[in-house]
């Protein structure tokens, strides 16, 4: 029961990690069959005459796994006995029946990134009957299965209601599928169900190395049970009691570890795979000029190499990141990066400063005691000159540390903050006018300090130890619903978010306001499917392939489906700014949609949307990147949400009265929308 990043749930992991988050890559070479140990039971299914004796009553098995996915969202770990039904037909979108689901329990090792499960099989399975014997006659046919893991999103334990399985299984299970190809099986092990020695089962892939196609070569399979290993040509039969059957994490999720080998090596084979998969190439203004940055780079990455220089390695990937022009391209520079960053911010003049939309740059606050408030500027001073500069061409210059940025009106305002961040010690003229005073200028000295710094942080106001799902009945009535996060907990932010729809149902109120503001992003889960009894179409997900050289649609379109237990409310309000990031805008633009809604902001949500999960890069150093390598699409092919997000339909503007403000000014005129 897993969902997509849009909340359209297949047997899928969730993925759109933030900042974060979340991992994998694109191989289009299957890992290599698993031989099968020497047992006196495994015979070729040509036989066909196994004694049913012993055939499997319990399945056991382990995995292995790089990506955190199933750790990062889940905490109701179970493994299904997955009907296969859906992938014999080729129908992405068939539903898992209640009767045929089979589930086990699951023991997860975090730290050893280690899975073992177990699994009882039923005396007779209700698995959908598939005629895969290819004799162009009508027989009942038989029943197949894989082993999947299958977390508990929301509800019950079995996949049902609002957290149904569809398609087949993909990620973590015991067989493996072509990414490449429409997810086609290749390998693995199956577990067959025949109720009687009458029906028939392929015994190799055939010609055109498909599975369950007219090709295939058949013969008889025992009644009850058998294991079939696709790894073997032709397949190989397997009864035993207690079959070990490994479950797959995809090659594609695989976390790439380069962080064994020297500078050069790592930073050459990351760069080549970025260079084929990256999401945006072909995207005018979001592609790097590959050429032109690998030669400027990989000279000083041999410099860094040859002089085991840690720091100057560092440098050049940061240079590296700063040449995309998108948000979830990420590095994370471990302990090398961390002194770097320190030791850039280390200095501040002791004041902050906001620029409104008329262009002119005030002060917002004054460090007391500090640079600034010795030089007698106060909040609400006008800043005109910077280092001999105006105030806007200073601002535009600044390169700063965090990025890089999927939209303009992200990266002006971090170049806002990073202006007035630099080595302690640094001696600077600032012109400023004060409220009803003359214009002035001053040299201030940085000073050491952060706090004028995180003021204007996004996240200033973030709380790690909230709950993920918050509300609360405002003073005029309104139920306030604010959505902290899309990550950890899946399970725990629906059921959290629910609750306050009931809650405010059952009081009927005039209106509710979803705050999507300082949402990091994660795995989008569909909340708006609470609120609209139809469908709403999000992106189709594309990936590089290979084989044709072009990106090719993952799967259907995503979409969010309307929830079992429905809610409605008069009027509706959401409120978005730029640190709503990722799958929070996805959960956001599914808002936005909803008949009635007013979008109320500031700034559109930030625009950094793309799929991250075959992008994550272990180097050396402790070093990890990340670079998106899926993107959303429209049905006229443009990109869907990245350079852009959720714009607001009711804009606050940004003033000096809104940036001065002690209060919430975004919550207010959403109050107020409501209330007329």
């Amino acid at each position: 029961m897993i969902r997509t990043s849009t909340g359209h749930t297949h047997y899928r992991p969730a993925v759109i990690l933030i900042l974060i988050l979340v991992l994998t890559g694109c191989n289009t070479e299957p890992p290599a069959a698993q031989p099968v140990a020497p047992d006196t039971t495994t015979t070729a299914i040509p036989g066909g005459t196994t004694d049913t004796a012993g055939q499997p009553v319990r399945i056991t098995g382990t995995f292995d796994y790089t990506n955190d996915i199933i750790t990062e969202y889940y905490v109701q770990h179970q493994v299904m006995l997955a009907d296969m039904y859906g992938f014999v037909i080729r129908d992405q979108e068939w539903e898992t029946p209640i009767d045929s689901q089979v589930i086990g329990f699951l023991d997860i090792d975090e730290a050893a990134r280690r899975g073992s499960y177990q699994l009882q099989l039923p005396a007779a399975p209700a698995g959908t009957f598939a005629d895969v014997d290819n004799d162009n006659q009508s027989d009942q046919g038989v029943q197949i299965f894989a082993v999947s893991y299958a977390p508990n999103l929301t509800g019950g334990p079995f996949a049902v209601d609002d957290d149904p399985n569809r398609g087949w299984p993909i990620y973590l299970a015991s067989i493996r599928t072509d990414r490449e190809n429409g997810d086609e099986v290749i390998g693995g092990k199956l577990i067959v169900w025949t109720p009687d020695a009458e029906q028939q089962f392929p015994t190799d892939f055939g010609p055109d190395a498909l599975l369950f196609t007219a090709d295939d070569p058949v013969a008889g399979l025992p009644a009850g049970y058998s294991i079939i290993d696709l790894d073997q040509s032709p397949f190989a039969l397997q009864h035993t009691p207690v079959p070990e059957l490994t479950l797959y994490e995809p090659t594609d999720v695989v976390v790439k570890d380069f962080s064994d080998l020297n500078y050069a090596d790592a930073f050459a084979q990351m760069f080549e795979q970025v260079r084929r998969e990256y999401a945006f190439n072909g995207i005018p203004n979001k592609t790097p000029d590959w050429d032109a940055l690998y030669a400027e780079l990989a000279p000083r990455i041999a410099a860094a190499d040859k002089q085991n220089d840690a720091q100057a390695f560092y440098l050049a990937l940061n240079d590296f990141v700063f040449a995309f022009r998108d948000g979830h391209v990420n590095l994370n520079g471990g302990a090398v990066g961390d002194r770097t960053t320190r030791a850039a911010l280390a200095g501040g003049y002791g004041l902050a400063i906001r620029e409104l939309d008329d262009g002119r740059v005030i002060v917002v606050y004054i460090r007391d005691s500090g640079p600034a408030d010795r030089a007698g500027i106060r909040v609400g001073a006008e800043i005109t000159t910077f280092d001999g500069m105006p105030i806007g061409t200073a601002i535009d210059n600044v390169q700063p540390l965090s990025g890089p940025f999927s939209t303009e009106f992200a990266r002006r305002y971090e170049q806002t903050r990073y202006l007035l961040r630099a080595p302690v010690g640094t001696e600077t003229a600032i012109t400023f006018t004060n409220p009803g005073q003359r214009p002035r200028t001053a040299t201030l000295t940085t000073a050491s300090g952060q706090q004028s710094f995180n003021v204007t942080s996004l996240f200033a106001d973030y709380d790690p130890y909230a709950l993920p799902v918050e509300y609360e009945l405002l003073p005029s009535d309104i139920g306030y619903i604010r959505v902290n996060s899309n990550f950890d907990d899946l399970n725990l932010i629906i059921r959290l978010f629910e609750r306050a729809l009931a809650t405010f149902d059952q009081i009927g109120v005039p209106g509710i306001i979803i705050d999507m503001r300082l949402n990091l992003g994660g795995a989008p889960l569909g909340l708006a499917g609470f609120l609209t009894d139809e469908t709403i179409p999000l992106g189709q997900l594309e990936y590089y392939s290979e084989a044709t050289g072009t990106f090719e649609p993952d799967g259907p379109p995503d979409e969010v489906f309307p929830n079992e237990n429905q809610y409605r409310f008069d009027r509706m309000a959401l409120l978005v700014d730029q640190s709503c990031y990722s799958a929070c805008e996805l959960e956001a633009y599914a808002f936005s949609q909803v008949p009635g809604m007013i979008i109320v902001g500031q700034y559109p949500t930030a625009g950094v949307e793309a799929e991250v999960a075959r992008g994550q890069f272990r180097l050396p150093e402790s070093i990890t990147l990340q670079v998106p390598t899926g993107r959303f699409t429209r049905p006229d092919g443009s990109i869907f949400l990245e350079g852009i997000g959720v714009e607001p339909t009711l804009r606050l503007p940004i003033t000096e009265e809104t940036v001065l403000s002690n209060e919430d000014p975004v919550l207010q005129a959403a109050e107020a929308a409501i209330l007329e």
